[in-house]
């Protein structure tokens, strides 16, 4: 309020607080008898009931004060002062302060139960404060009839905020008020990034592959706790049936009468039955017979072994692929979940395959997990319709039809349960209606396959590789081939786009499984490793006329100087006779786990890998001997324009698998110094990056996660030459966003200053794309980078 009541008494005793020059005008009341009381002023509600303050009731020092209220049954006693003087004049001007006073009372009793917690008295104003108020507020002035003031009350509670409320607030627990939240918008913005440069597109790259990273990363770690599992519940269904039999046996020489109904059935088969008296694990092949004979003990239970392991294998199966995905959605670590975008990804490259499709949601490429249309909907819409921004190409569809650039795409919905057929008519709504909009609004789509392919890793056997960017050109109602209506929708690919990727995978595949090159008068070796190594290393040079890998002698593996395994002293190895298991020596040596999973895929990087060695009981085909049985992807060596020669596979490498040795003559110090002098090719192994640190890296998901430090190895100080010998490595380009890293193994001596340098995938690797290695920066001893590529 910006004016207030300024009121004066009969005697016209100004204010000692008052303002020069300032006259209040009085006012003319009826006479009471009741004392002169002025409500307080509205500025200094804050310091109303403040935290130990000493206010008094508002009348001034001069005046006498006003007795503190005591509660009576939820009611407020008034207490009068008594005037110096009882004038009628005073009494007749103090009825109507009195009675304002009294009435506002009143209203603070019935409308404020938690006014006064225990015996709290209203706090007094200070002459300080009152000063301070006057000084503050020079328009606030108020007046009243002189007295001795009393002794100031200490207050001893504070009230409630609520206790000065205009409308009564119930107590907190009856009654919950939730303020009114702003609607927060659900519409998305739909975005195309087009026209990168050159350091964004590296940029968005190198995002996507550590995101690809991590997610493979988790994938694998799952994968081992799976295994675990398994093994643990196949050592206690074990465990139980061999107390079954023993009970049985028991019973057989306690009663002889029970023991020659009690039958014991053993076979080698997998259908293996066990008939016992006791009960048995709940199983799919588990028969129960409630009828009881004449001594009152139940029939025995028959459980069929091989239905019941089955089922078991089947119920502690997990996928890693969603516990993954899971797991980092849980982290934020999704990318493109903020916006959708129409095109291309930013870091996703026509080619890319991925084996499992909960990764394209990982990355923002499909959305959707089953269905095969991805679009914004309508209300998340800006223009309130729905847009769609990829499809999933799988043969889903009797009516689908594939030519590679076209596409005759059939819409989603009306299809029998678990068949291709059509059951139903399609709508237009939903995917349907969003693929309709997208022509409208000429809006391309992205088009990701999936095709069955060799080596992948999921159940059903498919792969998923984008293709690209697409234009819906038509759009039209017709009668599919089960008799029903479908929607056809004609896809048309964009031009100036790098060639498809399942078109290059259909034509790896064809190379791979005839041996004929669609263009065989380029391939100018079948096998450069003269079939030292298990399978064929092809030569192709379709560019110029070199033929420089032809000109070395292939070396299968690295050549140590015979004092490394003289200095390697005790020759040790594990026990393991059917294959090595948990808590073996060779475990032990790794850190109490073992490097790889049971599909030979690396489970994390580390400084050093102990494999099963020559001292070792356990077969060629233990888990534990990976790297040392050579190559298993069929390579190539082939001629590239921006890199000279290089690298590629005809098969698909999963992220993690083990490709090839980096092999070569070791040399010491001192020799690898007098051959530099000559301009030999050498290569150092204490300069590659270390890149398998990035390999199993949770970093993101686990803040408890420690960069594997056992076990520790002493800095390299020898040389590679690969000037007369080298192997299908030494072709391999440099680069700093590699798809391969180097990892350190011991398998055949234990000499840890000369490791094998062993090369492993960073990612899932498509056929017939470039492998790339981060040789590091130029080295200590000839100051060049240390790359070896003719």
């Amino acid at each position: 309020m910006d004016s207030l009541l300024s009121l004066q008494t009969p005697s016209n005793n100004p204010h000692p607080h008052s303002p020069p020059g300032l006259t209040p005008t009085p006012l003319r009341l009826q006479p009471t008898q009741m004392p002169l009381l002025v409500p307080k002023p509205e500025p200094l509600d804050d310091f109303f009931f403040s935290n130990n303050s000493q206010q008094r009731p508002h009348w001034f020092p001069h005046q006498q004060q006003l007795q503190p209220p005591q509660p009576n049954n939820n009611e407020f006693e008034l207490h009068a002062p008594p005037f110096a003087s009882s004038s009628p004049e005073e009494q007749e001007d103090s009825e109507l302060y009195n009675h304002f006073f009294r009435v506002s009372q009143l209203f603070r009793t019935a409308f404020s139960d938690t006014l006064f917690q225990k015996d709290a008295v209203p706090e007094p104003v200070t002459p300080q404060l009152q000063s301070q108020s006057h000084s503050n507020f020079q328009d606030s002035l108020s007046y009243a009839s002189s007295s001795q003031p009393e002794p100031e009350a200490e207050v001893e509670a504070t009230p409630e905020a609520d206790s000065r409320a205009l409308v009564p607030v119930p107590p907190s627990s009856s009654l919950v008020v939730a303020a009114p939240s702003k609607r927060v918008s659900k519409k998305k913005l739909l975005v195309r990034v087009s026209k990168l440069r050159l350091h964004e597109q590296l940029h968005f790259r190198e995002v996507v592959r550590r995101t690809r990273m991590i997610y493979d990363s988790i994938r694998v770690l799952c994968t081992i706790e799976e295994e675990k599992r398994v093994q643990e519940e196949k050592r206690a269904a074990e465990e139980k049936r061999a107390a079954a039999v023993a009970d049985v046996v028991t019973i057989a020489a306690d009663e002889p009468f029970a023991a020659s109904e009690s039958t014991i059935e053993c076979s080698s088969s997998a259908e293996t039955t066990v008939s016992v008296a006791v009960p048995a694990p709940e199983s799919a092949g588990e028969q129960q017979s409630a009828t009881d004979n004449g001594a009152g003990n139940k029939q025995p239970k028959t459980v069929n072994r091989g239905e019941a392991d089955a089922k078991m294998a089947r119920r502690m199966r997990q996928r890693g692929d969603i516990r993954a995905a899971k797991m980092m959605r849980l982290k934020h670590l999704w990318l493109n979940c903020d916006k959708r975008i129409v095109g291309a990804i930013p870091g996703v490259y026509v080619g890319d395959v991925f084996l499992f499709r909960m990764e394209l949601c990982v990355l923002g490429l499909h959305g959707q997990i089953q269905a095969g249309i991805d679009y914004l909907a309508a209300s998340m819409s800006p223009n309130n319709e729905p847009i769609a921004t990829s499809v999933i190409v799988s043969g889903g569809y009797e009516d689908d039809m594939d030519e590679g650039d076209v596409i005759i795409y059939t819409g989603q919905g009306g299809q029998a349960t678990n068949s291709v057929r059509q059951a139903t008519h399609q709508k237009l709504e939903s995917g349907n209606l969003a693929l309709e909009r997208s022509m409208y609004h000429n809006i391309e789509v992205r088009v990701i396959r999936g095709m069955k392919y060799e080596g992948a890793a999921a159940k059903s056997g498919k792969i998923y590789v984008y293709d690209g960017l697409y234009r819906i050109s038509e759009c039209w109602f017709d009668v599919g081939k089960s008799g029903f209506g479908v929607y056809k929708y004609k896809l048309v690919r964009i031009e100036w786009q790098p060639k498809m990727g399942s078109a290059i995978l259909k034509e790896a595949r064809s190379i791979r499984k005839s041996g004929v090159d669609f263009q065989p008068m380029y391939c100018l070796s079948v096998d450069i490793s003269n079939k030292k190594e298990k399978v064929a290393v092809r030569l192709f040079n379709d560019i110029d006329d070199s033929k420089e890998p032809l000109c070395f002698d292939y070396l299968l593996t690295t050549i140590f100087p015979p004092f490394v395994f003289h200095q390697s002293g005790t020759a040790t190895g594990c026990d393991c006779i059917g294959g090595c298991m948990d808590g073996c020596f060779c475990s032990m040596k790794n850190g109490g786990e073992f490097p790889y999973n049971q599909q030979a895929i690396l489970v994390r990087g580390k400084p050093l890998i102990f494999e099963c060695g020559p001292f070792c009981s356990c077969p060629p085909q233990c888990r534990n001997r990976v790297s040392q049985n050579g190559v298993k992807n069929k390579l190539e060596v082939f001629r590239s324009k921006q890199t000279g020669w290089g690298v590629r596979s005809l098969d698909l490498i999963h992220a993690g698998a083990f490709i090839c040795e980096y092999s070569g003559v070791v040399l010491t110090r001192e020799q690898a110094q007098l051959l530099t002098m000559n301009g030999d090719s050498l290569i150092y192994p204490n300069r590659f990056s270390e890149r398998w640190a990035e390999w199993g890296d949770l970093s993101q998901v686990n803040l408890d996660y420690v960069r594997p430090s056992y076990p520790s190895i002493p800095p390299l100080d020898f040389s590679l030459d690969v000037s007369t010998v080298r192997n299908v490595a030494c072709y391999m380009s440099h680069s700093s966003s590699p798809n391969v890293m180097v990892q350190f193994v011991l398998y055949d001596h234990n000499n840890l200053m000369f490791p094998h340098i062993m090369l492993f995938a960073m990612e899932n690797i498509p056929p017939l794309r470039e492998l790339s290695l981060d040789y590091g920066v130029a080295n200590e001893w000839t100051g060049k980078l240390s790359i070896c590529n003719g």
